[in-house]
Protein backbone atom coordinates (compact mmCIF):
# COMPACT_ATOMS: atom_id res chain seq x y z
CA UNK A 1 0.00 0.00 0.00
CA UNK A 2 1.60 3.32 -1.03
CA UNK A 3 2.39 5.71 1.77
CA UNK A 4 1.19 9.28 1.80
CA UNK A 5 3.81 11.88 1.03
CA UNK A 6 5.53 13.32 4.08
CA UNK A 7 7.08 16.21 2.20
CA UNK A 8 6.61 19.42 4.21
CA UNK A 9 4.10 21.89 2.86
CA UNK A 10 5.07 25.41 1.97
CA UNK A 11 4.46 27.78 4.88
CA UNK A 12 3.07 31.19 4.01
CA UNK A 13 3.29 34.12 6.42
CA UNK A 14 2.17 37.69 6.02
CA UNK A 15 4.39 40.78 6.32
CA UNK A 16 3.63 41.35 9.98
CA UNK A 17 4.19 37.69 10.87
CA UNK A 18 0.85 37.37 12.68
CA UNK A 19 -0.86 35.22 10.01
CA UNK A 20 0.30 31.96 8.47
CA UNK A 21 -0.98 29.04 6.44
CA UNK A 22 0.22 25.72 5.03
CA UNK A 23 -1.41 25.47 1.60
CA UNK A 24 -1.63 22.09 -0.12
CA UNK A 25 -0.28 23.58 -3.32
CA UNK A 26 1.17 26.86 -4.58
CA UNK A 27 0.35 27.93 -8.14
CA UNK A 28 1.94 30.74 -10.12
CA UNK A 29 -0.10 31.05 -13.33
CA UNK A 30 1.11 33.34 -16.06
CA UNK A 31 -2.21 33.98 -17.78
CA UNK A 32 -5.89 34.16 -16.96
CA UNK A 33 -6.39 30.90 -18.86
CA UNK A 34 -3.75 29.11 -16.77
CA UNK A 35 -5.38 30.49 -13.64
CA UNK A 36 -8.80 29.21 -14.77
CA UNK A 37 -7.36 25.70 -15.08
CA UNK A 38 -5.90 25.91 -11.57
CA UNK A 39 -9.25 27.02 -10.16
CA UNK A 40 -11.16 24.21 -11.87
CA UNK A 41 -8.57 21.66 -10.74
CA UNK A 42 -8.86 22.85 -7.13
CA UNK A 43 -12.66 22.80 -7.27
CA UNK A 44 -12.62 19.23 -8.63
CA UNK A 45 -10.42 18.24 -5.67
CA UNK A 46 -12.73 19.97 -3.21
CA UNK A 47 -10.11 22.56 -2.33
CA UNK A 48 -10.40 26.31 -1.95
CA UNK A 49 -8.33 28.90 -3.83
CA UNK A 50 -6.88 32.13 -2.45
CA UNK A 51 -4.70 34.64 -4.25
CA UNK A 52 -2.09 36.47 -2.20
CA UNK A 53 0.13 39.37 -3.19
CA UNK A 54 2.67 40.91 -0.82
CA UNK A 55 0.89 39.71 2.32
CA UNK A 56 0.46 43.20 3.70
CA UNK A 57 -2.92 42.55 5.30
CA UNK A 58 -2.93 42.00 9.05
CA UNK A 59 -6.09 39.87 8.91
CA UNK A 60 -6.26 36.36 7.46
CA UNK A 61 -8.16 37.64 4.41
CA UNK A 62 -5.59 36.09 2.03
CA UNK A 63 -4.97 32.89 3.99
CA UNK A 64 -5.39 29.79 1.86
CA UNK A 65 -5.55 27.48 4.85
CA UNK A 66 -4.86 24.02 3.43
CA UNK A 67 -6.20 24.97 -0.01
CA UNK A 68 -4.44 26.24 -3.11
CA UNK A 69 -2.40 29.43 -2.81
CA UNK A 70 -2.21 31.46 -6.01
CA UNK A 71 0.69 33.85 -6.39
CA UNK A 72 0.19 36.48 -9.12
CA UNK A 73 3.89 37.24 -9.50
CA UNK A 74 3.98 35.97 -13.10
CA UNK A 75 1.16 38.34 -14.07
CA UNK A 76 2.77 41.78 -13.96
CA UNK A 77 2.51 43.10 -17.51
CA UNK A 78 1.35 46.54 -18.52
CA UNK A 79 -1.29 45.69 -21.12
CA UNK A 80 -2.20 49.15 -22.34
CA UNK A 81 -1.65 52.86 -21.78
CA UNK A 82 -4.44 54.97 -23.26
CA UNK A 83 -3.51 58.63 -22.91
CA UNK A 84 -6.62 59.84 -24.67
CA UNK A 85 -8.93 57.91 -22.33
CA UNK A 86 -6.69 58.62 -19.34
CA UNK A 87 -6.32 54.96 -18.35
CA UNK A 88 -3.68 52.30 -17.83
CA UNK A 89 -4.37 48.56 -17.80
CA UNK A 90 -2.03 46.36 -15.77
CA UNK A 91 -2.01 42.79 -14.58
CA UNK A 92 -2.96 41.93 -11.02
CA UNK A 93 0.46 41.02 -9.66
CA UNK A 94 2.18 44.28 -10.57
CA UNK A 95 3.46 45.96 -7.38
CA UNK A 96 2.38 49.55 -6.85
CA UNK A 97 6.04 50.59 -6.68
CA UNK A 98 6.63 49.39 -10.22
CA UNK A 99 3.36 50.89 -11.43
CA UNK A 100 4.35 54.28 -10.02
CA UNK A 101 7.69 54.27 -11.80
CA UNK A 102 6.19 53.07 -15.08
CA UNK A 103 3.59 55.80 -14.94
CA UNK A 104 6.19 58.44 -14.15
CA UNK A 105 8.23 57.37 -17.17
CA UNK A 106 5.08 57.79 -19.26
CA UNK A 107 4.36 61.21 -17.74
CA UNK A 108 1.29 59.92 -15.87
CA UNK A 109 0.16 59.41 -12.28
CA UNK A 110 -2.52 57.90 -10.10
CA UNK A 111 -4.67 60.58 -8.47
CA UNK A 112 -4.22 59.36 -4.90
CA UNK A 113 -2.39 56.64 -2.99
CA UNK A 114 -1.80 55.17 0.43
CA UNK A 115 1.47 55.67 2.28
CA UNK A 116 3.19 52.46 1.19
CA UNK A 117 3.69 51.00 -2.28
CA UNK A 118 4.81 47.41 -1.75
CA UNK A 119 1.37 45.84 -2.35
CA UNK A 120 0.26 44.29 -5.61
CA UNK A 121 -2.42 46.29 -7.40
CA UNK A 122 -5.09 43.61 -6.94
CA UNK A 123 -4.26 43.05 -3.28
CA UNK A 124 -4.37 46.76 -2.52
CA UNK A 125 -7.69 47.38 -4.26
CA UNK A 126 -9.40 44.23 -3.01
CA UNK A 127 -8.85 45.20 0.63
CA UNK A 128 -9.71 48.89 0.29
CA UNK A 129 -6.25 50.45 0.55
CA UNK A 130 -6.57 54.23 0.74
CA UNK A 131 -4.65 57.39 1.40
CA UNK A 132 -6.06 60.68 2.56
CA UNK A 133 -7.92 63.13 0.34
CA UNK A 134 -10.49 65.88 0.31
CA UNK A 135 -11.78 65.00 -3.15
CA UNK A 136 -10.08 61.73 -4.16
CA UNK A 137 -10.77 58.33 -2.68
CA UNK A 138 -9.22 54.88 -2.45
CA UNK A 139 -7.31 52.99 -5.11
CA UNK A 140 -10.40 50.88 -5.79
CA UNK A 141 -12.39 54.04 -6.52
CA UNK A 142 -9.93 54.76 -9.35
CA UNK A 143 -10.68 51.46 -11.16
CA UNK A 144 -12.45 51.86 -14.51
CA UNK A 145 -12.66 48.18 -15.55
CA UNK A 146 -11.26 44.82 -14.57
CA UNK A 147 -10.77 41.20 -15.61
CA UNK A 148 -11.65 38.42 -13.18
CA UNK A 149 -11.69 34.61 -13.23
CA UNK A 150 -14.74 33.10 -11.54
CA UNK A 151 -15.25 29.78 -9.78
CA UNK A 152 -16.59 28.14 -12.94
CA UNK A 153 -13.37 29.01 -14.79
CA UNK A 154 -14.97 31.75 -16.88
CA UNK A 155 -12.96 34.90 -17.57
CA UNK A 156 -15.15 37.97 -17.23
CA UNK A 157 -14.50 41.56 -18.24
CA UNK A 158 -16.32 44.11 -16.11
CA UNK A 159 -16.98 47.83 -16.32
CA UNK A 160 -19.90 50.17 -15.63
CA UNK A 161 -21.46 48.97 -18.90
CA UNK A 162 -20.21 45.35 -19.13
CA UNK A 163 -21.24 43.03 -16.28
CA UNK A 164 -21.97 46.13 -14.16
CA UNK A 165 -23.11 44.26 -11.01
CA UNK A 166 -19.95 42.17 -11.01
CA UNK A 167 -17.91 45.32 -11.57
CA UNK A 168 -19.63 47.04 -8.66
CA UNK A 169 -18.78 44.19 -6.31
CA UNK A 170 -15.37 43.15 -7.62
CA UNK A 171 -13.66 46.53 -7.49
CA UNK A 172 -13.41 45.99 -3.74
CA UNK A 173 -14.30 42.34 -3.49
CA UNK A 174 -12.14 40.90 -0.66
CA UNK A 175 -11.15 38.05 -2.98
CA UNK A 176 -14.60 36.58 -2.35
CA UNK A 177 -15.95 36.72 -5.91
CA UNK A 178 -13.03 35.40 -7.93
CA UNK A 179 -9.39 36.08 -8.72
CA UNK A 180 -8.69 39.40 -10.44
CA UNK A 181 -6.17 39.15 -13.27
CA UNK A 182 -6.09 42.71 -14.66
CA UNK A 183 -7.19 46.19 -13.66
CA UNK A 184 -7.72 49.39 -15.60
CA UNK A 185 -7.06 52.52 -13.55
CA UNK A 186 -7.92 56.12 -14.29
CA UNK A 187 -4.70 58.12 -14.52
CA UNK A 188 -3.85 61.73 -15.21
CA UNK A 189 -0.83 63.75 -16.35
CA UNK A 190 2.00 63.55 -13.83
CA UNK A 191 1.95 66.28 -11.20
CA UNK A 192 3.99 67.61 -8.31
CA UNK A 193 2.91 67.79 -4.70
CA UNK A 194 4.19 70.17 -2.08
CA UNK A 195 4.26 68.61 1.36
CA UNK A 196 4.24 70.77 4.46
CA UNK A 197 4.87 68.88 7.69
CA UNK A 198 4.31 70.76 10.94
CA UNK A 199 4.14 69.87 14.63
CA UNK A 200 0.89 70.93 16.29
CA UNK A 201 -0.88 70.49 19.62
CA UNK A 202 -3.65 67.90 19.81
CA UNK A 203 -6.36 70.41 20.72
CA UNK A 204 -5.24 72.84 18.02
CA UNK A 205 -5.50 70.14 15.36
CA UNK A 206 -9.05 69.25 16.40
CA UNK A 207 -10.11 72.88 16.76
CA UNK A 208 -8.83 73.66 13.25
CA UNK A 209 -9.75 70.34 11.66
CA UNK A 210 -12.62 71.59 9.50
CA UNK A 211 -10.40 74.26 7.98
CA UNK A 212 -7.37 71.98 7.59
CA UNK A 213 -9.35 69.35 5.71
CA UNK A 214 -11.23 71.91 3.61
CA UNK A 215 -8.33 73.99 2.29
CA UNK A 216 -5.84 71.15 1.74
CA UNK A 217 -6.19 68.51 -0.95
CA UNK A 218 -4.64 65.90 1.33
CA UNK A 219 -4.42 66.31 5.09
CA UNK A 220 -3.40 63.76 7.72
CA UNK A 221 -1.90 63.78 11.17
CA UNK A 222 -0.32 61.56 13.77
CA UNK A 223 -1.02 61.87 17.49
CA UNK A 224 1.59 60.51 19.89
CA UNK A 225 -0.12 58.77 22.85
CA UNK A 226 1.08 59.88 26.30
CA UNK A 227 1.64 63.39 24.86
CA UNK A 228 -0.49 66.26 23.57
CA UNK A 229 1.59 66.59 20.41
CA UNK A 230 0.81 65.74 16.80
CA UNK A 231 2.65 65.82 13.51
CA UNK A 232 0.53 67.15 10.64
CA UNK A 233 1.07 66.74 6.91
CA UNK A 234 -0.53 68.82 4.16
CA UNK A 235 -0.06 67.79 0.52
CA UNK A 236 -1.19 70.11 -2.27
CA UNK A 237 -0.55 70.26 -5.99
CA UNK A 238 2.24 72.52 -7.11
CA UNK A 239 3.20 74.16 -10.38
CA UNK A 240 6.81 73.59 -9.38
CA UNK A 241 9.65 73.67 -9.68
CA UNK A 242 10.43 70.43 -7.89
CA UNK A 243 12.33 70.93 -4.65
CA UNK A 244 12.81 67.46 -3.16
CA UNK A 245 14.53 66.86 0.13
CA UNK A 246 18.31 66.60 -0.24
CA UNK A 247 19.17 62.93 -0.57
CA UNK A 248 21.09 62.74 2.71
CA UNK A 249 18.34 64.56 4.63
CA UNK A 250 15.72 62.25 3.13
CA UNK A 251 17.73 59.17 4.13
CA UNK A 252 18.44 60.53 7.60
CA UNK A 253 14.88 61.55 8.47
CA UNK A 254 12.68 59.19 6.46
CA UNK A 255 14.78 56.05 6.61
CA UNK A 256 17.40 56.08 9.35
CA UNK A 257 15.43 57.98 12.02
CA UNK A 258 11.94 56.76 11.02
CA UNK A 259 13.01 53.14 10.63
CA UNK A 260 16.38 52.19 12.10
CA UNK A 261 16.28 54.44 15.18
CA UNK A 262 12.54 53.92 15.62
CA UNK A 263 13.02 50.13 15.54
CA UNK A 264 15.51 50.42 18.39
CA UNK A 265 13.21 52.68 20.38
CA UNK A 266 10.30 50.25 19.92
CA UNK A 267 12.43 47.34 21.10
CA UNK A 268 13.37 49.24 24.24
CA UNK A 269 9.71 50.10 24.84
CA UNK A 270 8.65 46.48 24.39
CA UNK A 271 11.33 45.27 26.83
CA UNK A 272 10.82 48.10 29.34
CA UNK A 273 7.21 49.39 29.01
CA UNK A 274 7.74 52.07 31.66
CA UNK A 275 10.02 53.90 29.20
CA UNK A 276 7.32 54.27 26.54
CA UNK A 277 5.91 57.68 27.64
CA UNK A 278 9.41 59.18 27.63
CA UNK A 279 10.12 57.63 24.22
CA UNK A 280 6.81 59.04 22.91
CA UNK A 281 7.71 62.49 24.20
CA UNK A 282 11.10 62.38 22.50
CA UNK A 283 9.66 61.02 19.26
CA UNK A 284 6.96 63.69 19.09
CA UNK A 285 9.60 66.42 19.45
CA UNK A 286 11.79 64.87 16.73
CA UNK A 287 9.24 65.73 14.01
CA UNK A 288 10.25 69.15 12.74
CA UNK A 289 8.61 71.70 10.47
CA UNK A 290 9.66 71.03 6.86
CA UNK A 291 8.42 71.49 3.29
CA UNK A 292 9.41 69.91 0.00
CA UNK A 293 8.01 69.47 -3.52
CA UNK A 294 8.36 66.26 -5.48
CA UNK A 295 6.70 63.77 -7.84
CA UNK A 296 3.32 62.81 -6.41
CA UNK A 297 4.00 59.18 -5.49
CA UNK A 298 7.23 60.15 -3.71
CA UNK A 299 5.23 62.47 -1.47
CA UNK A 300 2.36 60.06 -0.88
CA UNK A 301 4.54 57.09 0.08
CA UNK A 302 7.29 56.42 2.60
CA UNK A 303 9.46 53.40 3.45
CA UNK A 304 7.96 51.33 6.27
CA UNK A 305 10.48 48.86 7.64
CA UNK A 306 9.45 48.65 11.30
CA UNK A 307 6.98 45.77 11.58
CA UNK A 308 3.81 46.12 13.58
CA UNK A 309 0.19 45.05 13.79
CA UNK A 310 -2.60 47.50 13.08
CA UNK A 311 -6.30 48.14 13.56
CA UNK A 312 -8.06 50.85 11.57
CA UNK A 313 -11.66 51.99 11.58
CA UNK A 314 -13.52 54.46 9.39
CA UNK A 315 -15.96 56.62 11.34
CA UNK A 316 -18.34 59.29 10.01
CA UNK A 317 -16.33 62.44 9.32
CA UNK A 318 -18.49 64.52 11.68
CA UNK A 319 -17.72 62.18 14.59
CA UNK A 320 -13.92 62.19 14.38
CA UNK A 321 -13.27 64.96 16.91
CA UNK A 322 -15.43 63.29 19.56
CA UNK A 323 -13.90 59.88 18.88
CA UNK A 324 -10.33 61.16 19.13
CA UNK A 325 -10.99 63.01 22.37
CA UNK A 326 -12.53 59.86 23.82
CA UNK A 327 -9.52 57.85 22.63
CA UNK A 328 -7.06 60.27 24.22
CA UNK A 329 -8.97 60.19 27.50
CA UNK A 330 -9.04 56.39 27.35
CA UNK A 331 -5.26 56.22 26.96
CA UNK A 332 -4.70 58.70 29.80
CA UNK A 333 -6.79 56.76 32.33
CA UNK A 334 -5.34 53.37 31.36
CA UNK A 335 -2.13 51.54 32.18
CA UNK A 336 -1.36 51.05 28.49
CA UNK A 337 2.05 51.85 27.09
CA UNK A 338 1.57 52.76 23.42
CA UNK A 339 4.75 53.44 21.48
CA UNK A 340 3.21 53.95 18.01
CA UNK A 341 1.42 57.18 17.04
CA UNK A 342 -2.27 57.13 16.11
CA UNK A 343 -2.75 57.90 12.40
CA UNK A 344 -5.73 59.95 11.19
CA UNK A 345 -6.73 60.34 7.53
CA UNK A 346 -9.79 61.37 5.53
CA UNK A 347 -11.74 60.33 2.43
CA UNK A 348 -14.83 61.51 0.56
CA UNK A 349 -17.92 59.33 0.22
CA UNK A 350 -17.92 56.81 -2.64
CA UNK A 351 -20.29 54.24 -4.12
CA UNK A 352 -18.33 50.98 -3.79
CA UNK A 353 -20.51 48.45 -1.98
CA UNK A 354 -17.88 47.35 0.56
CA UNK A 355 -15.86 50.55 0.73
CA UNK A 356 -15.35 51.87 4.24
CA UNK A 357 -16.33 55.26 2.79
CA UNK A 358 -19.50 54.00 1.09
CA UNK A 359 -22.15 56.71 1.21
CA UNK A 360 -20.46 58.89 3.83
CA UNK A 361 -17.50 61.23 4.18
CA UNK A 362 -15.13 59.35 6.44
CA UNK A 363 -12.25 59.74 8.85
CA UNK A 364 -9.83 56.87 9.36
CA UNK A 365 -8.30 56.25 12.76
CA UNK A 366 -5.49 53.69 12.85
CA UNK A 367 -3.83 52.29 15.97
CA UNK A 368 -0.69 50.18 15.96
CA UNK A 369 1.36 47.92 18.20
CA UNK A 370 4.99 47.08 17.65
CA UNK A 371 5.48 43.43 16.70
CA UNK A 372 5.54 41.15 19.71
CA UNK A 373 4.03 43.76 22.04
CA UNK A 374 1.38 42.63 24.50
CA UNK A 375 -2.07 43.73 23.35
CA UNK A 376 -2.92 45.06 26.86
CA UNK A 377 -6.56 45.48 25.87
CA UNK A 378 -5.69 48.46 23.65
CA UNK A 379 -7.15 47.12 20.40
CA UNK A 380 -10.12 45.65 22.25
CA UNK A 381 -11.14 48.93 23.87
CA UNK A 382 -10.41 50.98 20.74
CA UNK A 383 -12.70 48.69 18.77
CA UNK A 384 -15.50 49.19 21.31
CA UNK A 385 -15.12 52.94 20.88
CA UNK A 386 -15.16 52.73 17.10
CA UNK A 387 -18.16 50.47 16.89
CA UNK A 388 -20.09 52.75 19.27
CA UNK A 389 -19.82 55.30 16.45
CA UNK A 390 -20.84 52.82 13.70
CA UNK A 391 -17.25 52.44 12.60
CA UNK A 392 -16.32 50.25 9.67
CA UNK A 393 -13.13 48.20 10.03
CA UNK A 394 -10.49 48.20 7.31
CA UNK A 395 -10.80 44.77 5.67
CA UNK A 396 -7.06 44.16 5.77
CA UNK A 397 -6.46 45.28 9.36
CA UNK A 398 -7.22 43.59 12.65
CA UNK A 399 -10.78 43.57 13.93
CA UNK A 400 -13.32 41.14 15.40
CA UNK A 401 -16.49 42.21 13.55
CA UNK A 402 -18.74 39.61 11.95
CA UNK A 403 -21.40 39.55 9.25
CA UNK A 404 -24.14 40.48 11.72
CA UNK A 405 -22.44 43.75 12.63
CA UNK A 406 -21.19 44.55 9.13
CA UNK A 407 -24.61 44.08 7.55
CA UNK A 408 -25.81 46.89 9.80
CA UNK A 409 -23.15 49.43 8.78
CA UNK A 410 -22.95 48.70 5.03
CA UNK A 411 -26.13 49.65 3.12
CA UNK A 412 -25.19 47.35 0.21
CA UNK A 413 -23.95 44.40 2.25
CA UNK A 414 -26.83 42.18 1.06
CA UNK A 415 -26.18 43.19 -2.56
CA UNK A 416 -22.63 41.92 -2.22
CA UNK A 417 -23.49 38.64 -0.50
CA UNK A 418 -26.26 37.97 -3.05
CA UNK A 419 -23.74 38.47 -5.85
CA UNK A 420 -21.32 36.15 -4.07
CA UNK A 421 -23.99 33.46 -3.87
CA UNK A 422 -24.45 33.76 -7.64
CA UNK A 423 -20.81 33.62 -8.73
CA UNK A 424 -19.33 31.34 -6.04
CA UNK A 425 -22.11 29.21 -4.55
CA UNK A 426 -19.65 26.46 -3.54
CA UNK A 427 -17.31 28.96 -1.82
CA UNK A 428 -14.29 28.01 -3.88
CA UNK A 429 -12.79 31.34 -2.79
CA UNK A 430 -13.85 31.08 0.84
CA UNK A 431 -11.76 30.93 4.00
CA UNK A 432 -12.29 31.41 7.73
CA UNK A 433 -12.05 35.18 7.51
CA UNK A 434 -14.67 35.46 4.78
CA UNK A 435 -16.98 33.12 6.64
CA UNK A 436 -16.80 35.46 9.62
CA UNK A 437 -17.24 38.77 7.82
CA UNK A 438 -19.63 37.70 5.07
CA UNK A 439 -21.43 34.78 6.67
CA UNK A 440 -21.52 31.14 5.64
Amino acid sequence: MPQASTAPRTRWTNWAGNQSAHPSRVATPGTAEELAKEILRAADQGRTVKAVGSGHSFTSIASAGDGVLVRPHAMTAVRAVDREAGTVTVEAGLPLARLNRLLTTAGLSLTNMGDIEVQTVAGATSTGTHGTGRDSGSLAAQIRSLEIVLADGSIRHCSPTENPRLFQGARLGLGALGVITALTFAVEPAFLLTAHEQPMRFDEVLDRLDDLTAVNEHFEFYWFPHTDRCSTKRNNRSQGPAAPLPRFKEWLEDDFLSNTVWEGACRIGRRFPATVPAIASLASRAWSDRSYTDTAYKVYTSPRKVRFTEMEYAVPREAVGEVLRELKAMVERSDWRISFPVEVRFAPADDLWLSTANGRDSAYIAVHLYRGSAEQGYFTEVEKLMTAHRGRPHWGKLHTRDAGYLAGVYPHFADFTTLRDEVDPQRVFGNDYLRRVLGA
